[in-house]
């Protein structure tokens, strides 16, 4: 193999990650943090029943830049002397170099190819800054690169279920309650209409701003001088007997 990368390994670098899927432009949740080995590009929860058969890579997000799970990468090349890090109770590895700005030097370890600052006894801060430096100094990426015929995404991957563009909702509004008669449903409804063909003559009166609402076998608004009358009748004045 020489000096060259393996396809997964070029497409892994260049490819952006968390950034809308441009086939599923209208679905929620289209952000793309998977990655196909067999197709060598980035794809979102949607995309995933396409490629259901190929070898599959989860991208996640740590500070801004893109990780991916160590145990995962481990199965592909190895990532001796590359630091991990630990976000959601699994060690993650960074996948693009992470240069810094201020360059200054002290006692530790730095990475061998952006100078980070590291802990001991990690030389790599990322999966590029091992491959630039083993493609420098050994010639040869082949001896660290593994077989892996299947990778799957971890249980907790959560693949989207297109129910449709729109999410519906069962709860009922509760500025107005009809019977079947006004074309409702949902079991409070369907009590209703069993208490009217038992009782007529009984109607249901909810407040709705302006006025009341009669869902009855007919609906109408009651004036609110007709509902400051039924609604609010106030006592006489008392009478109390006269002092002696």
């Amino acid at each position: 193999m020489g000096t060259e990368k393996p396809a997964w390994l070029d497409g892994l670098y260049a490819q952006k990650f968390f950034v809308g899927c441009c086939y599923h432009e209208t679905a929620k949740k289209n952000e793309k943090n998977v990655y196909c080995l067999d197709c060598c590009i980035s794809i979102c929860p949607h995309c995933i029943p396409s490629h259901r058969l190929h070898r599959l890579l989860q991208v996640r997000r740590y500070v801004y830049h893109d990780v991916v799970r160590l145990e995962d990468l481990q199965k592909l090349i190895d990532c001796s002397n590359v630091q991990a890090y630990t976000i959601n109770s699994a060690k993650v590895v960074f996948i693009k170099k992470r240069p810094q700005s201020r360059q200054f030097k002290g006692a530790g370890n730095y990475c061998t190819s952006c100078d980070r600052s590291l802990q001991d006894p990690f030389i790599h801060c990322s999966l590029g800054c091992k491959v630039d430096f083993v493609l420098q100094h050994y010639k040869d990426l082949a001896p660290f690169l593994r077989t892996c015929n299947t990778l799957t995404l971890s249980p907790d991957f959560l693949i989207p279920q297109d129910t449709g563009d729109d999410e519906t909702t069962n709860e009922t509004p509760h500025s107005t309650i009809v019977d079947s008669d006004c074309g409702s449903s949902g079991s409070e409804n369907m009590s209703m209409a069993v208490a009217y063909d038992h009782h007529p003559q009984l109607q249901i009166v909810r407040k709705k701003r302006s006025g009341l609402y009669l869902c009855g076998r007919s609906a109408t608004k009651v004036p609110d001088e007709d509902m400051a009358t039924s609604m609010s009748r106030r006592k006489g004045i008392p009478h109390r007997s006269p002092l002696c």
